[in-house]
């Protein structure tokens, strides 16, 4: 099985051991505590659960820029993005060394992990802005991701952590949300060897299942993991339970038995495009996946990065044997008039764009509003149908 980075085994920083995961929530009641941003407690979980091997809790300043200038924290070690405990105001904790981080997405704000503080460090101007342009590819505030990180302030909280809970993922999606752990003792009882990864934020069209369906051909794969973001997403896009379900509807009416696993992870996105494309391949090779399926514009929002940007990172800035995992790169996949069957744009040189069957995001979206199917060709009719539910609920 493909090992995890920088590691011989999973490093979850979830504490199973119920005598000291006790002990811990004893000791974190007395501790002074602060309530969290939804990116750093998506931080916490991912660490919680071995996503984000071998880091053992928040990165220092220091670190944090070298991962966003070279994808290197001080020590040589290979990161993609800064993994970062940022706050606006640090005074119920400045001068301890031990502090309970609480979750802001939960009612009550629960502790969501124990801290032994390393550092306090203010991030100063420059420093931010530093760190917004080599992680986003710009400091345009219109960014989502851009506006989610710079807006959760300038305090950074550094040192290992101990998760006592993941959140609200486990109990609002209990047939969906898993660890890394829980993903590679999957594999392993599925007796799988070659394993696609699929990352999605949105519901599974045609495309979608049919390039799953090509990288498994291609790589001879013996199964197709959809890992959905279950996290943050931007106003407009469909929320994860609907997701879910007409996912997991494709997934039982198109796919043959015992090849695909549906599941899911606690993290906001990011709208980073080509670097969160490496976070991506980073945490799918963690959770023992071989090969992690890139299409046009992986990861991005509105205009900000090219079409294949987020493929070619790993060739001009990813550092070399950083990953195991293999990248499948795939086109713009659609279906098509001429040959009846949905293919990469890039497979198809003699066709043209009226040979395919094109619909824009607005469109489709409209359609679905309005309580229209689109076409077989483009939405199987049973995943149409539980989109055309949620649009008509949801006016």
């Amino acid at each position: 099985m493909i090992k995890p980075i920088g590691s011989d085994v999973l490093q979850p920083l979830f504490v199973y051991d119920t005598d000291e995961h006790h002990a811990l929530r004893h000791e974190a009641e007395s501790l002074p505590s602060v309530i969290i941003s939804s990116q750093a407690a998506g931080n916490a979980v991912m660490m919680g659960g071995g996503y984000f091997t071998p880091l053992k809790g928040f990165m220092t300043v220091g670190d944090a820029l070298g991962c966003a200038e070279n994808m290197k924290m001080s020590d040589g070690s290979f990161f993609p993005v800064p993994i970062l405990c940022l706050l606006e105001n640090v005074d119920a904790v400045r001068g301890h060394k031990r502090i309970a981080l609480r979750d802001p997405n939960v009612e009550g704000n629960p502790i969501l992990a124990v801290m032994s503080v390393n550092a306090i460090e203010e991030i100063g101007d420059s420093q931010m802005q530093l760190m917004t342009e080599k992680v986003y590819g710009t400091t345009d505030k219109e960014h989502p991701g851009v506006a989610a990180f710079n807006d959760q302030g300038r305090f950074a909280l550094s040192g290992p952590i101990k998760v006592l809970n993941f959140s609200y993922f486990q109990t609002d999606f209990p047939d969906t949300f898993r660890t890394a752990v829980e993903i590679r003792n999957e594999i392993i009882e599925h007796g799988w060897r070659t394993i696609v990864s699929f990352q999605t934020r949105n519901p599974m069209h045609r495309a979608h299942e049919e390039l799953c369906k090509m990288a498994m051909e291609a790589v001879e794969a013996d199964g197709v993991i959809v890992h959905m973001l279950l996290g943050k997403l931007k106003a407009g896009d469909i929320p994860a339970p609907v997701r879910d379900a007409a996912i997991r509807k494709m997934a039982e009416l198109y796919f043959p038995p015992n090849t695909v696993m549906i599941t899911g992870y606690g993290f906001d996105m990011l709208y980073a495009g080509p670097r969160e494309a490496v976070l991506h391949a980073y945490f799918r090779q963690n959770m023992g996946s071989t090969h992690f399926i890139i299409g046009r514009d992986h990861a991005g929002v509105g205009d900000y990065y090219g079409a294949f940007d987020a493929q070619t990172i790993f060739d001009e800035e990813v550092p070399e044997d950083a990953l195991q995992i293999e990248i499948f790169r795939a086109d713009h996949t659609a279906y098509s008039k001429k040959l009846n069957k949905v293919v990469m744009m890039r497979d198809a040189p003699d066709h043209a764009k009226d040979d395919f069957v094109l619909l824009s995001g607005t469109k489709v979206r409209e359609m679905l509003g309005n309580g229209i199917a689109p076409p077989p060709e483009f939405s199987r009719p049973e995943v149409a149908q539980i989109l055309m539910d949620f649009y008509k609920t949801s006016k």
